[in-house]
């Protein structure tokens, strides 16, 4: 299923949206309106991060070449956002103000919580840990192809595979074929640089990390450092020697029984991050190796930085 906005061209096909998603968001926007231009990426970016299938869905309406909707829902300014459950409007944003429009996202995202959007229901991707009330998933805010991770076994998988929504084959009995987790090479170290396409709020980091039974070479993290915006990954000595942003000691009892730990941020020095530096400085017991299985991210995003520059447009534009 596509996360980006459905585009509406009929009153018979939003119906048949409202009936079988339990969520929805519908844009309604015209090409001539600058405020809509304004606030589309946040929109689509928006739907990337929400859209789930047959739960949340994102739609975009034309009100120029839809306007038996519009008279409907009674919309009378342009951009105007209605949030729709079980085919009722609950909220409508007027206008482009994106702090309103991530305020009411940032409720639906609780509402996804309670509608039982996890591992269990089948509906959704993977999750190790539960996301913090008001806040949502923002891993695919990450610049896969700009990712580099130092220090990392050629054995084990890519950098990639540390993203991904599937649960991870350590948890599955019977897969062991999967090389779908990384893994130091030379040491305990790992050294991980994740560029992000907005400028992003970073609340919480949950790490997954399932080192095999029985083998006391491989471990979890223990201690960690993060850096923010930096223009490209840190090498290993000038990460020990710079201050970090925050710096984190896990312990056992942080770690749930899916191998995740949840690890809150200081959420003030996270504002506006625009690159993320991941600095695993020792695992647990000074082993030959670290694994990671998943990492994810949670917080709010932002508009993408190739939006330009976010300034209020005239409709005559």
């Amino acid at each position: 299923m596509s996360k980006s906005p459905v585009v509406i061209s009929s009153k018979g096909q939003l119906d048949g949206i409202l009936k079988s998603s339990t969520i929805v968001v519908a844009d309604f926007f015209a090409d001539w309106c600058g405020p809509c231009r304004q606030i589309a990426p946040l929109y689509e970016t928006l739907s990337h991060s929400l859209t789930r299938p047959n739960l949340v869905t994102f739609v975009k309406i034309n009100n120029d070449s839809n306007q038996d909707l519009a008279e409907e829902y009674g919309v009378s300014a342009l951009p105007t956002f209605l949030i729709f459950r079980d085919a009722k409007v609950m909220e409508k944003v007027q206008g482009a103000n994106p702090k309103q429009l991530q305020g009411v996202v940032t409720k639906l995202a609780a509402q996804v919580e309670t509608l039982g959007e996890s591992s269990a229901s089948g509906t959704g991707p993977w999750r190790g840990a539960e996301i913090p009330r008001g806040y949502i998933d923002i891993t695919d805010q990450i610049e896969k192809t700009g990712c580099e991770l130092l220090n990392a076994d050629e054995a084990a998988g890519p950098v990639r595979v540390l993203f991904e929504t599937s649960k991870p084959s350590a948890l599955e009995k019977g897969d062991s074929s999967a090389n779908d987790w990384v893994e130091s090479g030379a040491d305990d170290q790992l050294l991980l640089f994740i560029p992000f396409q907005s400028s992003i709020k970073l609340h919480t980091l949950q790490l997954t990390s399932l080192p095999p039974q029985g083998q006391d070479d491989v471990s979890r993290p223990e201690v960690i450092r993060l850096y923010i915006n930096r223009t490209q990954n840190m090498d290993f000595g000038e990460a020990d020697e710079t201050e970090p942003t925050q710096a984190i000691t896990l312990t056992a009892d942080d770690w749930n029984p899916d191998g995740t730990a949840n690890i809150g941020l200081r959420f003030v020095k996270f504002q506006k991050t625009t690159t993320l530096v991941v600095y695993v400085q020792q695992g647990y017991g000074s082993p030959e190796k670290v694994r990671i299985d998943r990492l994810k991210l949670v917080g709010e995003a932002g508009p993408r930085r190739d939006m330009g520059k976010l300034q209020k447009v005239g409709d005559d534009e």
